[in-house]
């Protein structure tokens, strides 16, 4: 069977992984072989980079630690890491410097490294390695809702139609736009239609496509194939990419999304499109890939009033993840509710009737 877009993404973080720790103290390797069977490689990718950093701020920043090097840095050392050694770092995480750039973390990013750290600490505590598990100790940094930033109907139709015709695109963009107009179009169509994440729509082959059924497999967070349907505007979009084209015509890959070099579309590709389309239709909103599916979830969310339908539809493991996201909504839903809600249809017309 030939390799998938995600086997070879997976061996490229892999790499990534071996190379990242390198630049950490020796004992972490057990670590990252004990947690490999229960966690993806992008989780462990996430581990290292947190972990890297975290050390490089105690052996830096840490009076107590400052004679130690990597090399020199073991678990009796992890052991006389305290509370406060933790919470001076979440503190810094606010602003740093690492390699020469520049670095800002919100309480949402603080609170993922935290995480790490917790699982980290707990699983040498677990061994028996660690007289505490000092970082659960620590309390979670205390995170504030973020308003859903999403694409309204009239939004939504504008952003299609700009990017179906290249209005507003400067001269280069235009001509660029003949070239990979139909390409953007699927794309945007496709993210907006199933809700699906930018990883999931990069991932497709042309054979994950079903026409007669409307449906399409895709690869979900954690290596999970899942059958998805979509709508009639989606196929047409798709229908029309893949028979006109020409991006296709000797492509050597079967990668759905192409690029213009007739490789595999990257993230970072669909990701640009979407901002230049976007800027033209939405300057005022920051859209993203992300800002898609929110859009496509709150559609959803709004025509079913069902939170389950929602996490199912977007993938979400946890249907507490899907509440967090759209929890404010429920409130809206209640309110128009209340609203269109009518106990006496002609109360209005005659309040003076007491008829029986």
């Amino acid at each position: 069977m030939d390799e998938t877009y995600f086997d070879n993404r997976n061996k490229d973080v892999i790499l990534k992984i071996r190379e990242l720790r390198s630049e950490l103290p020796s004992f972490c390797n057990e670590f990252f072989i004990g947690v490999e069977s229960r966690t993806t490689p992008l989780t462990r990718l996430a581990y290292a980079y947190d972990l890297r950093i975290f050390f490089d701020y105690i052996l830096s920043y840490v009076r107590e630690f400052r004679s130690y090097t990597l090399d020199t840095f073991g678990l009796a050392e992890l052991d006389k890491i305290n509370q406060t050694h933790i919470e001076s770092f979440l503190e810094y995480l606010s602003f740093y410097r690492f390699n020469d750039k520049e670095y800002k973390n919100d309480e949402r990013a603080k609170a993922r490294k935290l995480s790490t750290l917790r699982s980290f600490f707990k699983y040498y505590f677990n061994k028996g390695k660690l007289t505490s598990n000092m970082a659960s100790k620590v309390p979670t940094p205390k995170i504030h809702d973020k308003e859903i930033v999403r694409l309204e109907g009239a939004e939504v139709s504008s952003l299609l139609n700009t990017v179906e015709n290249g209005q507003k695109l400067t001269d280069r963009q235009q001509a660029y736009h003949k070239k990979v107009g139909l390409r953007d179009l699927a794309i945007v169509t496709l993210l907006l239609g199933t809700g699906i994440r930018i990883s999931e729509c990069v991932g497709l082959d042309i054979d994950d496509l079903d026409f007669k059924n409307n449906s399409f497999t895709v690869t979900r967070k954690g290596g999970n194939r899942k059958i998805l349907y979509f709508p009639e505007e989606v196929s047409d979009a798709l229908r029309k990419y893949l028979e006109e084209d020409r991006l296709l015509s000797d492509a050597e890959t079967d990668a759905l999304f192409l690029s213009m070099q007739k490789k595999r579309i990257t993230v970072r590709a669909v990701e640009n499109l979407v901002k230049k389309y976007s800027k033209l239709t939405t300057p005022l909103k920051k859209i993203t890939p992300h800002k898609l599916r929110s859009t496509y979830g709150t559609n959803l969310y709004y025509r079913t009033n069902d939170i389950f339908v929602v996490a199912e539809a977007l993938g979400h493991r946890d249907v507490n993840t899907t509440k967090k996201h759209y929890a404010a909504m429920s409130e809206e839903i209640l309110r128009n509710a209340a609203e269109i809600t009518v106990l006496r249809e002609n109360a209005d017309k005659d309040p003076d009737n007491h008829s029986n």
